[in-house]
């Protein structure tokens, strides 16, 4: 029998999901009391998101309601961004912050809305020891991607292309209060997204199982989350209008969330963030491209838990008990999705020990479940270096 060790749990976020609960948006802005809406949303949502753009020009038409849209430009979010919302959101004087769009989005939403009620600039924000008051604004989530999972979570990841590096922030008061999860949002997401977000996702419902402060609350809804992608996930890349599929991934990637804020990330994240802060490539394809290499190490330090993942993943046990039947099926996903490789971002041998450096300076990695050494990171690095093709 296993000794259960102390923990704390406390997520407060609001959750309703299901096909077509986006539309209660105007009435959840009612239940807030707020009557000032600061829509932030994905620049150009409503030319390739057929429902975000009907649900704003819903919300503008709700009667007493004002709406100041203010479009996050494409790409991972930036100091930059940041800085130009809160600007934004301090001259519209509104009482709820709405974000609509993909992680990038519900993280600069939280990011600016911090930093306004604080009334400096991110960087001024990174300058000293972090404060997270209470928020005296609510903010309501609605993904349009199935991936990070930030709707629910606590964390915020901004990019800062000048240093070449991303910046983590997490606090509980970081959350959104209210999560509007519809898979309807999601149907247009495109292959190469729908790919990226999900791996991102599977990748955090993995990883907080496998991480040294996991809980068995987090533990219990990465299990579930892992079941639900492991088939939704291709399933979807295949064919974005599977309302099935496009269902599981919504829930899935919801959950992983929880799952992550309530334990946390490890080495995948870690490397994954070193490549993404030189390259500035899609957050999801980053963990996708060194997600194999990293769980064949964890795979060697917690074989049990890869194991009952392996279960979870309806893998079939073949007598190993190694943890391999997990990593192999992690393989298979990526080669289904057909998903690039490390190569492909023009790293060479010589770039891998400063990418080795910059993920263990990286906080995700010292909550893998055992330490890891430099070189167990360059090996890493290089098997995925090494990688010609997905294809068995």
């Amino acid at each position: 029998m296993e000794n259960i060790s102390a923990f704390n749990n406390h997520l407060p976020v609001k959750v309703r999901f299901g096909e077509g609960v986006a539309e209660t948006l105007p009435a959840v802005v009612a239940e807030l009391g707020a009557s000032k809406v600061f829509l932030m949303v994905d620049e150009g949502i409503e030319k390739f998101n057929p429902a975000a753009a009907s649900l704003i020009k819903k919300l503008q038409g709700t009667s007493g309601v004002t709406v100041t849209l203010f479009e996050k430009p494409a790409g991972e979010p930036t100091i930059q961004m940041v800085d130009d919302s809160i600007a934004a959101l301090k001259a519209a004087g509104s009482d709820v912050v709405v974000a609509l769009g993909g992680g990038s989005v519900i993280d600069t939403a939280k990011a600016a809305r911090l930093c306004a009620q604080l009334g400096i600039t991110f960087r001024e924000f990174q300058s000293k020891d972090p404060v997270y008051p209470a928020p005296t604004l609510p903010l309501v989530a609605l993904p349009t991607s199935a991936g990070t999972g930030s709707e629910v979570s606590g964390g915020s990841v901004i990019s800062d292309p000048e240093a070449g590096r991303k910046a983590g922030i997490a606090n509980g008061n970081l959350r959104a209060q209210v999560a509007l999860v519809d898979p309807v949002l999601t149907y247009s997401m495109p292959p190469s997204m729908t790919a990226n977000t999900g791996i991102d996702a599977l990748a955090q419902a993995i990883a907080g199982i496998i991480a040294k402060c996991s809980t068995p609350i987090g533990d219990a809804i990465g299990y579930e989350a892992v079941r639900i992608m492991t088939p939704a996930l291709v399933a979807a890349y295949k064919d974005g209008n599977d309302k099935v599929a496009r269902a599981g991934m919504a829930s899935g990637s919801m959950m992983a969330g929880l799952t992550m804020n309530i334990s946390d990330c490890t080495a995948e994240h870690s490397l994954g963030q070193a490549i993404g802060g030189l390259k500035h490539v899609p957050h999801g394809l980053t963990i996708g491209l060194v997600l194999v290499e990293t769980l064949t190490r964890e795979a060697r330090v917690v074989p049990e838990k890869m194991e009952r993942i392996a279960d979870a993943m309806g893998v079939p046990q073949d007598g190993t008990k190694n943890g391999s039947r997990c990593v192999n099926a992690v393989r298979k996903i990526l080669a289904d999705l057909n998903f690039p490789v490390l190569s492909s971002l023009g790293f060479t041998e010589g770039d891998i020990d400063n990418l080795a450096d910059i993920a263990l300076k990286d906080f995700f990695i010292t909550q893998a479940p055992t330490p890891w050494s430099k070189q167990e990171v360059v090996d890493a690095f290089m098997a995925a270096l090494k990688l010609e093709s997905r294809v068995a």
